[in-house]
């Protein structure tokens, strides 16, 4: 995993230091409070919560166009995940180590919430107006996201039983794929700073927790992103 991870993100600046070559390269990093909730194909089991988290990260918008850029970046998503509840018997996460107490099968009306952290490499378009005073107004889209799991935590609720799990990683699949849109405005400090402030929507392309025998159902993790960030 760690070579992956490794090789992806070589190949991630690489392609930036390449567009940078024969266009105009800007730099940043965000500061991005999410919301992100899962939804599944099971009518068994359904969301009944989100995660409150954030991505913290560097970007680069390769512009070839004065309004239209490729965006890169490398950072981290903290926290990402929610709550999903089993309405029946659930014969799941039996990979991890349940604490004692626990009855297992986990009974009828379980919340199973997954607290998750994701190595993020985003890209995709972007296109903004003109100057307008001291804004531009932008939009993104789409924006592709491979992430690569680096921390899975999860928590177990029912009855009067609330207890966490410091590692389902192997309930967890570790490679994750989603696309998403957003929108915004830019606002230009000076000649070479602008301060970005957005909104995002971001949604899973990919199953997140690994099935069992006799299960295929699929978990895919969606978000909202308070975009905020400095761009040079």
């Amino acid at each position: 995993m760690k070579k992956i991870v490794a090789i992806t993100a070589f190949f991630a600046l690489a392609m930036s230091a390449a567009f940078a070559q024969d266009s105009d390269l800007r730099l940043g990093f965000q500061v991005s409070p999410t919301f992100s909730w899962m939804t599944t194909d099971d009518e068994n089991i359904g969301n009944n919560g989100s995660n409150l988290g954030l991505k913290l990260g560097a970007r680069g918008e390769v512009f070839f166009r004065d309004k239209y850029a490729f965006i890169i970046g490398l950072g981290f998503g903290f926290n990402q995940g929610g709550q999903l509840l089993h309405k029946e018997f659930a014969p799941v996460w039996e990979r991890s180590t349940i604490p004692s107490g626990v009855i297992y099968p986990f009974p009828a009306d379980t919340d199973l919430r997954y607290k998750l952290q994701y190595l993020e490499i985003p890209f995709g378009l972007k296109f903004r107006t003109g100057e307008i005073g001291y804004l531009r107004y932008y939009a993104e889209v789409p924006v592709i996201t491979l992430g690569f799991r680096t921390q899975s935590k999860g928590q177990i609720t029912y009855s009067n039983i609330d207890e966490e799990i410091k590692d389902i990683k192997k309930e967890v699949i570790p490679i994750a794929l989603s696309w998403g849109v957003g929108g915004g405005i830019e606002y230009s400090v000076n000649e070479s700073t602008a301060l970005i402030a957005g909104l995002n929507f971001q949604k899973g392309f990919t199953d997140v927790t690994k099935n069992y025998d006799g299960a295929d159902s699929k978990a895919t993790i969606n978000a909202i992103i308070l975009h905020l960030g400095v761009m040079f």
